[in-house]
């Protein structure tokens, strides 16, 4: 019996092997190879994406925000692979393209790049470059793009949307306003600081030592502050007394008083509505506020001598 089983294993093994398909080998083969391209594929991608990652830490590390041409611009943003957010200032920067709102926009634009760099939560998934258009023609002929300055952000997947494109015209360009903006699309919050500016208050403390300087050197002849005659004389001399009549140069006058009161308006609006410099507008204000009064008040003076009897007086000038 031992004999008989023996060719009966041998032919059960035989029906085993005609089940496999003839072809399996060379599919096996191919399948094996196929992974094999894939994950070097995926490994390649992977080191490319460490690589550019890399060169862009490296980067920030020199400077908030750094500048792209053409070629770069088509690496690090446009090609993948790409984890990471980037915000593009694309601007005109150059003395002969004579932007002066591309220099205040790239003023903010430090200074959120500059509060997000020395942050705590600084991170590699967000990045701060821009785009000249001396530098990069070529991106803003790809992007049809034919205004600037303009704020983009480029996600990390996908193509950039139309809430991607900072609305500046409607918000401005304040570094608040941009901030609010990032955090809306790459869910990244920026504490924007911003640098102390004490231009304001040296203006205002020479002013004041101008003043008291002045008053110190006069301090034994003082009575020239409290003489209203002196002050009458000054203002009323071109003015008639009378509110029946009126001078020509009294005209005039009165035409440079009211042109200095609507520019004192026009300086305060501006400061209160302008993005600029803190500091800047700080005096713009000072100025404008100087204005209105002083000139309000001489003009409320003139009045109260054409018209006796009128109550009402800012600071007296008679």
């Amino acid at each position: 019996m031992g004999a008989r089983a023996a060719p009966s294993r041998r032919r059960q093994g035989g029906r085993r092997l005609r089940y496999l398909p003839t072809g399996s080998f060379p599919f096996l083969l191919l399948l094996l190879l196929l992974c094999i391209q894939l994950g070097g594929g995926q490994k390649k991608k992977e080191n490319l994406l460490a690589e550019k990652v890399e060169q862009l830490m490296e980067w920030s590390s020199r400077r908030s925000i750094f500048r792209m041409n053409g070629d770069k611009f088509r690496k690090f943003i446009k090609a993948p692979p790409r984890n990471y957010s980037m915000i593009v200032m694309f601007t005109a920067l150059q003395p002969q393209r004579q932007c002066s709102v591309c220099r205040q926009a790239n003023e903010e634009y430090q200074i959120l790049a500059n509060s997000w760099r020395y942050s705590s939560a600084f991170c590699n998934k967000l990045f701060f470059s821009m785009v000249d258009y001396d530098e990069g023609t070529d991106v803003f002929q790809q992007l049809n793009m034919n205004s600037a300055p303009t704020f983009m952000h480029f996600p990390p997947k996908g193509r950039p949307k139309r809430a991607d494109t900072f609305d500046l015209q409607r918000i401005g360009f304040a570094a608040e306003q941009l901030a609010k903006w990032i955090a809306d699309r790459t869910d990244v919050h920026i504490r924007v600081f911003r640098p102390p500016n004490y231009s304001g208050t040296i203006a205002l403390a020479l002013l004041v030592s101008l003043v008291g300087g002045l008053l110190y050197l006069r301090r034994n002849n003082l009575e020239f502050i409290y003489n209203k005659t002196g002050w009458a004389m000054v203002s009323l001399s071109y003015i008639h007394g009378s509110s029946q009549a009126q001078f020509v140069a009294e005209s005039h006058i009165i035409l440079v008083l009211n042109a200095a009161i609507t520019m004192g308006m026009v300086l305060l609006n501006e400061a209160a509505t302008s993005k600029g410099d803190v500091g800047k507008r700080r005096i713009i204000c000072l100025v404008g506020l100087g204005l209105v009064v002083f000139f309000f008040s001489f003009l409320l003076s003139i009045f109260r001598s054409k018209y006796h009897g009128y109550p009402y007086s800012h600071l007296d000038f008679e």
